[in-house]
């Protein structure tokens, strides 16, 4: 009986522990990520003259530029592998 104690005692402490751990990780994270998925070297809002109303959506909605803006200085972030949202 006194060995299932210790037991569920260690996996609490290592459960405890791997918490502490991964809210340091999530807070250096939260440091290093901007609110804007595009990293560009102006300031300011990004023209858009010239846009259709599918590239504005997916910009807005999903931070992606269109394909013919994606070559040279502008950066993206990395392309996700599933769809955010459903639509």
């Amino acid at each position: 009986m006194e060995t299932k104690y210790v037991v569920i005692t260690i996996i609490l402490v290592l459960i405890l522990v791997l918490g502490v751990v991964q809210a340091f990780q999530m807070n250096s994270l939260k440091s290093a990520v901007t609110g804007n998925a595009i990293a560009s070297s102006s300031t300011g809002p990004i023209d858009m003259t010239g846009w259709t109303e599918q590239e504005r959506m997916m910009y807005e909605h999903h931070g992606t530029l269109p394909t013919r803006l994606q070559n040279g200085n502008v950066q993206t972030a990395p392309a996700s592998s599933g769809m955010v949202g459903g639509c």
